[in-house]
Protein backbone atom coordinates (compact mmCIF):
# COMPACT_ATOMS: atom_id res chain seq x y z
CA UNK A 1 0.00 0.00 0.00
CA UNK A 2 0.66 2.99 -1.06
CA UNK A 3 -0.60 6.63 0.13
CA UNK A 4 -1.03 8.48 -3.16
CA UNK A 5 -3.68 11.84 -2.23
CA UNK A 6 -4.38 13.83 0.88
CA UNK A 7 -7.60 15.99 0.54
CA UNK A 8 -8.11 18.88 3.10
CA UNK A 9 -11.10 21.32 3.31
CA UNK A 10 -11.15 25.04 2.43
CA UNK A 11 -13.70 27.70 2.72
CA UNK A 12 -12.51 28.91 -0.64
CA UNK A 13 -10.91 27.02 -3.04
CA UNK A 14 -9.85 30.09 -5.15
CA UNK A 15 -7.09 31.54 -2.45
CA UNK A 16 -6.42 28.11 -1.62
CA UNK A 17 -5.03 27.19 -5.33
CA UNK A 18 -3.20 30.33 -5.10
CA UNK A 19 -1.65 29.34 -1.74
CA UNK A 20 -0.95 25.78 -3.38
CA UNK A 21 0.30 27.04 -6.45
CA UNK A 22 3.12 30.03 -4.80
CA UNK A 23 4.31 26.61 -2.27
CA UNK A 24 5.09 25.17 -5.64
CA UNK A 25 2.68 22.34 -6.53
CA UNK A 26 1.52 21.76 -9.97
CA UNK A 27 -1.94 21.93 -10.53
CA UNK A 28 -3.55 18.96 -12.69
CA UNK A 29 -7.09 19.43 -12.01
CA UNK A 30 -9.15 22.57 -11.68
CA UNK A 31 -12.93 22.00 -11.15
CA UNK A 32 -13.22 25.55 -9.08
CA UNK A 33 -14.68 27.09 -7.14
CA UNK A 34 -15.46 23.84 -5.24
CA UNK A 35 -12.11 21.38 -5.52
CA UNK A 36 -8.43 21.04 -7.26
CA UNK A 37 -5.87 18.86 -7.37
CA UNK A 38 -2.00 19.17 -7.03
CA UNK A 39 0.67 17.30 -8.48
CA UNK A 40 3.90 17.46 -6.00
CA UNK A 41 6.90 18.87 -7.34
CA UNK A 42 8.99 15.66 -6.23
CA UNK A 43 7.55 11.95 -6.17
CA UNK A 44 4.17 10.85 -7.27
CA UNK A 45 1.73 12.04 -4.34
CA UNK A 46 -1.04 14.00 -5.07
CA UNK A 47 -3.03 16.73 -3.00
CA UNK A 48 -6.35 18.40 -3.20
CA UNK A 49 -8.25 20.75 -1.70
CA UNK A 50 -12.44 20.86 -1.46
CA UNK A 51 -15.30 23.30 -0.99
CA UNK A 52 -16.78 23.18 2.83
CA UNK A 53 -19.55 25.28 4.30
CA UNK A 54 -17.78 24.96 7.83
CA UNK A 55 -13.99 24.16 8.87
CA UNK A 56 -13.74 21.23 11.49
CA UNK A 57 -13.47 22.07 14.90
CA UNK A 58 -10.26 21.94 17.18
CA UNK A 59 -6.78 21.52 16.18
CA UNK A 60 -6.89 21.24 11.90
CA UNK A 61 -4.75 19.79 9.52
CA UNK A 62 -1.09 19.72 9.68
CA UNK A 63 0.31 19.02 6.49
CA UNK A 64 4.04 18.03 5.63
CA UNK A 65 6.08 18.64 2.74
CA UNK A 66 9.58 17.32 2.40
CA UNK A 67 12.24 19.52 1.14
CA UNK A 68 15.85 18.80 1.04
CA UNK A 69 16.56 22.61 -0.04
CA UNK A 70 14.55 23.37 3.39
CA UNK A 71 16.25 26.76 4.10
CA UNK A 72 16.61 27.79 0.62
CA UNK A 73 12.62 27.29 -0.06
CA UNK A 74 11.61 28.87 2.93
CA UNK A 75 13.79 32.44 1.49
CA UNK A 76 12.03 31.87 -1.65
CA UNK A 77 8.50 31.40 -0.39
CA UNK A 78 9.53 34.76 1.86
CA UNK A 79 10.30 36.12 -1.11
CA UNK A 80 7.00 35.45 -2.85
CA UNK A 81 5.51 36.95 0.15
CA UNK A 82 4.59 34.06 2.43
CA UNK A 83 4.03 34.39 6.26
CA UNK A 84 6.02 32.21 7.96
CA UNK A 85 5.37 31.67 11.86
CA UNK A 86 8.69 29.77 12.48
CA UNK A 87 11.92 29.66 10.34
CA UNK A 88 14.07 26.97 9.51
CA UNK A 89 15.37 25.32 13.03
CA UNK A 90 16.96 21.93 14.49
CA UNK A 91 13.96 19.66 16.25
CA UNK A 92 14.84 17.24 19.22
CA UNK A 93 13.83 14.69 16.91
CA UNK A 94 15.97 14.93 14.33
CA UNK A 95 14.34 17.16 11.50
CA UNK A 96 14.39 20.70 10.46
CA UNK A 97 11.44 22.35 10.29
CA UNK A 98 9.62 25.27 8.95
CA UNK A 99 6.05 26.20 9.91
CA UNK A 100 3.22 28.30 8.28
CA UNK A 101 -1.03 28.72 7.85
CA UNK A 102 -2.35 28.49 4.76
CA UNK A 103 -5.61 30.12 4.11
CA UNK A 104 -8.17 27.99 6.25
CA UNK A 105 -5.48 28.21 9.23
CA UNK A 106 -4.12 24.86 8.51
CA UNK A 107 -0.32 24.06 9.59
CA UNK A 108 2.19 23.58 6.75
CA UNK A 109 5.29 21.65 7.90
CA UNK A 110 8.36 21.96 5.28
CA UNK A 111 10.71 19.76 6.56
CA UNK A 112 14.08 17.70 6.08
CA UNK A 113 13.58 15.00 8.18
CA UNK A 114 17.01 13.61 6.65
CA UNK A 115 17.55 9.91 7.57
CA UNK A 116 15.51 10.06 10.63
CA UNK A 117 12.28 10.78 8.32
CA UNK A 118 11.96 7.04 8.22
CA UNK A 119 14.49 5.47 10.19
CA UNK A 120 15.05 7.43 13.22
CA UNK A 121 16.70 5.42 16.69
CA UNK A 122 13.59 4.57 18.11
CA UNK A 123 12.00 3.03 15.28
CA UNK A 124 9.88 -0.06 16.05
CA UNK A 125 11.59 -3.51 14.64
CA UNK A 126 9.32 -6.29 13.95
Amino acid sequence: MNLNQVTIPSLDVYKSTEFYKTLGLKLIVDALPRYVRFECPDGDATFSVHLVEELPRGEGISIYFEDKGLDNKVKDLIQKGLQFDELPNDKSWGWREARLRDVDNNQIIIFDGGTYRKNPPWRVEE
